[in-house]
């Protein structure tokens, strides 16, 4: 096999202390936000899990000095238009509609539910008129888990569905299963869970709604990934034209998935804003985060894996079922893309995978760094469970079973192929970072001594943005528009509807753009965040590299050629003799000639020119990916087992990633390490846990525990060069990779360090007491 090395994207790459930009957004935090006359809200949250709401009374919140406005559920209807979550309609999420108001009024559904709204002359005021209002509940039973949700005798929570499915069941087959299973000659069977977590972003949700009622003009400043999906939710809830509606955002203090379009509570304040003719301002505590802001996986897993004594891989018989909480969100989507994604780049004959979700009365489930990892969790497990058995070693197990690179590619049983999958060369590459016999041999000397480590791989692969759809691309993400223009100053300015919250997007979009137009990075502007000027975008699923990226570099690239023609006519030569360097423009071969880009950018300003030179300075671009491609890898993870106490210690973490062309080395392996880092604090610390009647039991940080920076250890990481496939664009997403394949990595390097006891692990949490439960339960048998 030939070395692989790290590539990096020629050019303007710089290290992260050489440029504050890297750190630095391009605006404030919603909390920072002030206006005249500024009002703030808080709202009444309910104490149950599920009930009957029989009436709520805010007469005395109203009379309270300092309250401006308290509003029940029935007043918020009365102010709004009904309507459908505008991200589950934009995605085209499948399963039926549940019936609810933005204020909770016939019944609560979860533990934090909405009730009342009281908006004040400041957050003091307004949590002091909460605890005013008076709500008569009338006891439901609560459907605390998808088990009893699927039971038939279960309380519906929305009258219009009659039944508690989110998602119906639904089976599909891939190759020949039952022929499959028949043929092989062993079969294994098994029960895995994934324990509910959740994003917790430094920042919570948060906005500032401003109504400007002389102008019927609604202004948001949101904490959003997507400015345009918060304008449309604002203005199909306000009943409002989207013209009427304008959405800004600056910093954002991280999101992963949970601020994507508005919540109830952002449509309520702005409901508030209009009402009032006032700006209303909320942004949720901790606790209010932690409860109702929204949770994700929970989701049960009985696989069946059909096996050759030689360790073949043959087939996978999956049903799932997922807790999707009571509200919609992303859990009635996560089945196809689980189903899509499963056979990861291993060569499966065939694939049965079936899922239902269900509704229970727990805060809603919601896009978090790589909704649908658990499919990465479970097949991971399912091959060390299978190595096991065999008693073949997991990386060469993976080896035996990994596609091999071909021409034309091999393909996923599903159907796509996996073209430029580097999954061999990654397992290679960490098996000699390691030195497995090495670890071995340490290991066996530290078991004589009652010491117990372990070792564990996981590998996976990320549609980032996947390969070229032979149908083209479809829906809101299969397009990337971007504005370009050149500034009077000589600034490179580019519009994107990405909203960076933390992916340095204005480095290295700016890094491409400069790169590709011919001008140094400092002379390159990223403008993000505001409706009245960017283009449609979403930042999310990992697609940002690629598609952004890619229009970013084919718009400069556009924008160059027009400017190049209009100096050809102020210089009298040929645009083909033309180049730009260092951000002047000059003949090939006669330096003397330059003349900076700014002093282009005015003479087309200047009004001098006729119709026939086009002298607007902009351009429009749009890209739809390209050849697109996968990223990947595979990570190892060493670590030390205290079968006294149940802790344990990450020892090393090695992290070998192909995301294609590294536009900026400093970001790809920030964005690697923060991933790794939420998914150890996910196997070993953080569960978002409820009681059997659906009382939530994580709401502060001494019960929802997360890694400081002693619980996470150095994260090595090397990069494989990518295997190109487009002619211009071969960068790949990285943002969830590292969230997808640590759970699997760090669970099989546990069950390693236990193995002496014959700890098998089916499960994805495992903080200390579960460590010694499964070491004890394990010893009584």
């Amino acid at each position: 096999m030939p070395e692989i090395v790290a590539e990096r994207y020629t050019g303007a790459s710089i290290k992260r202390s050489e440029d504050p930009r890297i750190l630095t957004g391009t605006g404030r935090y919603v909390d920072d936000i002030k206006l005249p006359g500024m009002l703030h809200a808080a709202f009444v949250r309910s104490p149950l899990a599920h009930a009957r709401v029989l009436s709520v009374d805010v007469s005395a919140a109203r009379a309270l000095p300092g309250v401006v406005a308290a509003y029940t559920g029935a007043d918020l209807e009365a102010m709004t238009v009904p309507g459908p979550d505008v991200l589950m309609a934009l995605m085209g999420a499948p399963g039926p509609s549940p019936e609810f108001t933005l204020l909770a009024t016939d019944k609560v559904r979860f533990v934090g539910d909405p009730v009342a709204m009281v908006v004040a002359a400041d957050r003091y005021f307004a949590e002091d008129g909460c605890d005013l209002v008076e709500v008569e509940y009338d006891d439901l039973p609560p459907v605390a888990n998808a088990a009893f949700a699927l039971d038939p005798s279960s309380p519906p929570l929305f009258a219009n569905l009659g039944d508690n499915i989110a998602r119906p069941h639904s089976r599909s087959e891939f190759g020949d299963v039952p022929a499959t299973f028949a043929q092989a000659d062993r079969v294994m069977e098994f029960h895995i869970d994934v324990h509910r977590h959740q994003n917790v972003p430094m920042e919570g949700r948060g906005c500032v709604a401003s109504y400007d009622s002389d102008l019927g003009v609604m202004t948001v400043y949101a904490a959003t990934q997507s400015v345009h999906v918060s304008k449309i939710a604002v203005a199909m809830r306000l009943g409002m034209e989207h013209d009427q509606v304008r959405v800004l955002a600056g910093d954002i203090g991280g999101s992963f998935g949970l601020k994507i379009g508005a919540s109830r509570e952002e449509l309520a304040a702005a409901a508030a804003s209009r009402a009032l003719g006032r700006p209303v301002k909320w942004v949720e505590d901790r606790g209010e985060n932690l409860t109702a802001s929204g949770q994700a996986r929970e989701e049960s897993f009985d696989v069946r894996a059909a096996v050759s004594n030689d360790g073949d891989l043959l087939g996978l018989d999956v049903k799932v079922v997922i807790d999707t909480g009571a509200y919609p969100g992303m859990g009635t989507m996560v089945p196809g893309i689980m189903q899509e994604m499963l056979p990861g780049p291993y060569k499966l004959a065939a694939l049965g995978f079936e899922s239902t979700a269900a509704i229970t009365n727990k805060a809603s489930y919601v896009a978090y760094r790589g909704p649908w990892a658990s499919e990465t969790f479970v097949r991971e497990r399912v091959i060390d469970l299978m190595a096991k058995d065999l008693g073949i070693d997991p990386v060469e197990l993976r080896l035996r079973n990994a596609a091999e690179r071909t021409d034309p590619p091999a393909s996923m049983i599903t159907g796509r192929p996996l073209v430029g999958v580097t999954t061999r060369e990654s397992l290679e590459r960490v098996a000699q970072l390691v030195d497995i016999p090495a670890f071995r041999r340490r290991q066996a000397e530290g078991r004589e001594q009652g010491r117990y480590l372990g070792i564990g791989v996981a590998t996976f692969i990320e549609a980032a943005p996947g390969p070229r759809s032979p149908e083209g691309p479809s829906g809101p993400m299969g397009t990337e528009s971007m504005r370009l223009r050149l500034e009077e100053d000589g600034m490179v300015v580019l519009f994107t509807g990405q909203m960076p919250h933390g992916q340095s997007h204005q480095t290295t979009l700016a890094q491409i753009a400069a790169d590709e137009f011919g001008v140094p990075f400092e002379q390159v502007r990223v403008v993000v965040g505001d409706t009245a000027v960017v283009p449609f975008g979403l930042t999310g699923g990992s697609r940002s590299a690629t598609m952004t990226g890619g229009v970013a570099l084919h718009g400069a690239r556009q924008l160059k050629v027009k400017v190049l023609d209009f100096a050809s006519q102020l210089m009298e030569a040929s645009a083909m003799d033309l180049q730009i360097t260092d951000g002047n423009v000059w003949v090939r071969g006669d330096p003397a000639s330059a003349i900076p880009v700014s002093e282009i950018a005015q003479q087309a300003a200047s009004g001098q020119f006729g119709a026939d030179v086009d002298a607007n300075l902009e351009v429009q671009a749009s890209f739809d990916g390209g050849e697109g491609g996968w990223s990947g890898g595979t990570h190892c993870a060493i670590v030390d087992v205290d079968i006294e106490t149940g802790l344990v210690k990450v020892e090393r973490y090695v992290a070998v990633e192909d995301c294609g062309a590294l536009i900026n080395p400093a970001v790809v392996e920030g964005q690697i390490r923060g991933g790794v880092a939420q998914g150890i604090g996910a196997v070993l610390l953080e569960r978002s846990a409820y009681d059997q009647d659906g009382n939530y039991q994580s709401a502060t940080f001494m019960d929802y525990l997360l890694p400081t920076a002693s619980d996470i250890p150095r994260i090595e990481v090397d990069h494989l060069q990518t295997v190109p496939l487009d002619a211009d664009v071969n960068f790949r997403g990285v943002g969830e990779g590292g969230m997808i394949v640590a759970p699997p990595t760090l669970v099989n390097a546990i069950e390693d360090a236990l193995a002496p006891f014959g700890v098998r692990i089916r499960e994805q949490h495992l903080p200390p007491a579960r460590i010694l439960e499964l070491i004890d339960a394990a010893n009584a048998t």
